[in-house]
Order: structure tokens, then C-alpha cells, then sequence
């Protein structure tokens, strides 16, 4: 294991620092103190080093397993029985499942959800060594600083505080890290199939805030309850073929090239959900050109306004949020430069509106193309169809009240709708709600989740830390 280059003491100065920055609000709250101690922030800082240092990426060498024993180890030493943290081998990565047993059985556990794995980083690319963390003017630089070693790390280190300072959930508390969500997404699956008696599921990777542009003070916080499937759909056409000193009437370039045009012109019918229409509406308050944001309030009292959805199709941003979107990414065609093309091919990617099977959109799609010679093929692999969470009151007033005693009571919080995807998508799929909403906060200029130089700001321990002494008993009560 690489050792983190950051010591205890030089942590807990620099988590000082941070902690003049942004001060969390206290508020009362039985068997826990509101704020975040030095100790309980320096070890927080410290798993989460630690779990980076480990390069947990499938395939060769991956140590995702060695990631699910140190957050064991944490929680054994935290006082969980060694019983109550199972480690799954899955192939070559592993699963965590952890249980905090409630005082009152009767109720259905709350499964806190996120992943230990992470997307590959060569060191060659990086300033740094993505598997060598470092603190650097109190910013964690490192593979998985984002997304999303950091928040798995405060989130397990909240809860070894909470038992500390003697709390007992009357729910059932279940910790689920999966080991391949970066991936394939088979641990991502089994664990929600496992887990399907849930109540709720709070997954931390997603969802967060942003600060305001070159500073650390958070302008407002996001939560995904929903997200968009991913769909590949494969073109296709063939002819004979021939001389291309002879050409035919039937060209498979040609009319492969036609049924491209016919999709890259076609717009799916928009649509909102209360996710999404609640985030049109207070979104709109932080957009800085007036014509957009006077769009977003359009479309989010009437998805059936042209002329608010002629200006949101202009931003490659907000385009997404209003309906399900289809777009050419790769095309092949021919076999040599004198002959006519025997097999052209295309791969039309699909971000599917929750909703919306992916067999519905390839009829959809066969519909807008219109030409039996194309045949249209469902080749998605990995992703699953799955509906918005309600926008249950009990998670939104509690993630609300959590975050705004983290980081101050004039935090918007703003309900939204991602792209995909994520652990949550098998719950909901299930019949789970589930909701991502990480603590985290970060600069617009400094979001490098799967990127170069990933980073996170260490302003954000202790914030983090509060957010969960508050959302989990409020949660468990």
C-alpha cells in the first residue's frame, strides 16, 4: 500500500484552517455532538487517504478488496461485530456489507449505498500519482477524491463517531459498497437484488454542492433522485456490394447516411417529472444568462412551450434534462475504396428519460428512420431502465435540514435528475426509492471525477461529517 503523505498532525492543522472557512451550525441532537471534533476529522481524512492509495480498477491487479478490508477493519475497531461486516469476493473485485442492527425489527433497514472502486488513472498523465495522495493548500489530490473514495470514507468514519458518542438507530443501518459500478456493474446489481426489502436508499456517490466561482463558500447543494438510462442501438444496412464503376440505386453508405440525418433532426417529445420540474424552477434562480433561466421557469410550468424549448436545445447542458436524447457517436461503412458498400453501420447513443423502456425507443427510433433496409438492433450493455424516487418528504426534509446545518441555513437545495448511472438505478428498478446526495462541494473549474488531477477540498471534512450526524438518526429515528 502506498503510504499517504499527509501526517495525522499536519492534517489536523490544515483541517483547522478549513474549519475557520466554513464553520458548521450547530443544532441540538440526542446521544451525538453537532460539530465534528480534530480527532474525528484528522481520521476521517485518514481513511479516506488510505482508501485512495489503493488502486481498486478492474481488471488486473485490482485491490477493490483491499479497500473492503481496511473499511472493515475501521468499523470492527469502531465496534461493529466482525459477524455483522461481510466481505463478498466477486470475480476479481469484492462487495462490504455492513450492519448496524436497529433497536426495532419491525422496520425495514436503511441501506447507505456507494462504491469502492475507481476508474483507471496512469501515473504518466497525472502531475501526480493518482494512487499517492497528497494534500497540497488544503486540497486531496488522488484517484477517487471525488468520486468517490472521500465521501465513502466520511460517511463510515460519521458512523463510527455516532456509535462513539452513543447513538442507537431504531432502524437498521446497512452499509452496501459495491466493487464494479465504475464498470460492469454486476456487484452493482447483486447487492440491490440482495437488498431489495429496503425502506430507502441513500447513495453518496452524486448529487453535491458547488461553491461560488474561486471560493469555498457553497451557493447550493443538488440530489439526484432519478436518472436517465443508457441505451447503444446499432444501424445497420447491407447490399450485394459491386463495382464501383457501376453504381446501383441502392447505396448502403447512402442510406445509412439518410437515416442519420432523420435522427440527428429529431427531437423526442419533452417531458418533466416532479425531479426535474422541481429543478427547472429553482435552478433557474442561479443561471446567469435571463433569457435562459426565464426558459427554464417556462418549461417547468408548460414542457409543451416551444419557444422555452428552443432556447434550452441551444445548451448541450440543459437539453438533456427535458427528454430523452439520441446521438449518432460512431459510424463505419465500406470495404475498399473501388467497390460499392456491401455493409454500412452506425452506433446511435440514447440517454432514456425515466419512464421509457428501451424497446420503446428503438420502435421509436425504426419509426423516425422509416426504411425497412435499416435494420435497428438494441446492443446496450450494462444498463438498466429504472423510474424517478418519489420526492418523499421524509428524505427531503432531513437531507434538507442536514445540509444546511453543514454549511449555513441559506443553502438552496435543488432536486435533480442525472444522466446516469449509478448503484441506484438497480434499487429503483426494484421498487427501492433511492437518492444520491453526497455533502460534498466542490469549484466548477475543479470537477475532474474520471479526469486528470482529481481533487477534493479538505473544507469539506467536517461539513461532511455534520451532514451525517444530522441525516442519519433523523433517518433512523
Amino acid at each position: 500500500m502506498t503510504v499517504p503523505t499527509l501526517s495525522r498532525r499536519s492534517g489536523v492543522a490544515l483541517l483547522a484552517l478549513a474549519a475557520a472557512t466554513v464553520a458548521p451550525v450547530a443544532h441540538a441532537r440526542a446521544a451525538a455532538a453537532a460539530i465534528p471534533t480534530e480527532a474525528e476529522a484528522s481520521t476521517a481524512l485518514d481513511l479516506a487517504m488510505k482508501a485512495i492509495a489503493i488502486r481498486s480498477v478492474r481488471g488486473e491487479g485490482n485491490r477493490t478488496a483491499e479497500v473492503a478490508a481496511l473499511i472493515r477493519d475501521r468499523l470492527v475497531a469502531g465496534g461493529w461485530a466482525p459477524a455483522d461486516v461481510v466481505i463478498t469476493p466477486r470475480g476479481d473485485t469484492a462487495t462490504l456489507v455492513a450492519t448496524w442492527a436497529g433497536t426495532d425489527h419491525t422496520l425495514k433497514p436503511l441501506v447507505l449505498s456507494g462504491h469502492m472502486d475507481v476508474v483507471e488513472a496512469k501515473r504518466a498523465d497525472w502531475q501526480r500519482d493518482p494512487f499517492g495522495p497528497v494534500v497540497e493548500d488544503g486540497v486531496l489530490y488522488g484517484r477517487g477524491a471525488t468520486d468517490m473514495k472521500f465521501d465513502g470514507a466520511m460517511l463510515v468514519s460519521a458512523l463510527i463517531d455516532l456509535r462513539a458518542h452513543g447513538f442507537h438507530p431504531r432502524r437498521t443501518i446497512v452499509v452496501a459498497y459495491s466493487g464494479d459500478e465504475e464498470t460492469v456493474m454486476a456487484t452493482s446489481a447483486a447487492l440491490a437484488n440482495e437488498l431489495k426489502g429496503a425502506e430507502m436508499v441513500v447513495n453518496v456517490d452524486g448529487g453535491g454542492g458547488v461553491f461560488a466561482d474561486g471560493t469555498d463558500k457553497p451557493i447550493y447543494w443538488t440530489w439526484d433522485g432519478a436518472e436517465k438510462a443508457y441505451g447503444d442501438y446499432k444501424l445497420e444496412v447491407t447490399n450485394p456490394g459491386g463495382h464501383s464503376s457501376a453504381p446501383r440505386t441502392e447505396n448502403a453508405i447512402v442510406q445509412l447516411a439518410q437515416a442519420l440525418v432523420k435522427v440527428g433532426s429529431y427531437h423526442f417529445a419533452a417531458e418533466l417529472n416532479p425531479i426535474t420540474k422541481a429543478w427547472f424552477e429553482r435552478a433557474a434562480a442561479f443561471e446567469a444568462n435571463p433569457a435562459t433561466a426565464t426558459a427554464m421557469r417556462a418549461f417547468a410550468a408548460n414542457p409543451a412551450d416551444m419557444a422555452a424549448l428552443a432556447v434550452l436545445r441551444t445548451r448541450p447542458e440543459l437539453v438533456g434534462k427535458a427528454g430523452t436524447t439520441c446521438v449518432p457517436t460512431l459510424v463505419s461503412g465500406g470495404h475498399a475504396e473501388n467497390a460499392l458498400p456491401q455493409r454500412a453501420t452506425a452506433n446511435i447513443n440514447c440517454r432514456i428519460f425515466p419512464g421509457h423502456s428501451r424497446e420503446a425507443i428503438l420502435a421509436e427510433l425504426q419509426s423516425v428512420i422509416g426504411a425497412d433496409v435499416v435494420k435497428v438492433t438494441d446492443v446496450t450493455d450494462g444498463s438498466i431502465s429504472s423510474p424517478a424516487s418519489p420526492m418523499r418528504a421524509d428524505f427531503v426534509t432531513a437531507a434538507e435540514k442536514a445540509i444546511r446545518a453543514a454549511w449555513g441555513k441559506d443553502i438552496t437545495a435543488i432536486p435533480m435528475q442525472e444522466s446516469g448511472a449509478s448503484d441506484s438505478m438497480f434499487y429503483r428498478a426494484l421498487g427501492v426509492p433511492a437518492y444520491n446526495a453526497s455533502p460534498t462541494f466542490t469549484r466548477r473549474n475543479e470537477q475532474f471525477s474520471h479526469g486528470l488531477n482529481e481533487r477534493v477540498r479538505l473544507v469539506n471534512i467536517k461539513p461532511a461529517l455534520t451532514y451525517y450526524f444530522n441525516l442519519i438518526p433523523d433517518l433512523t429515528k
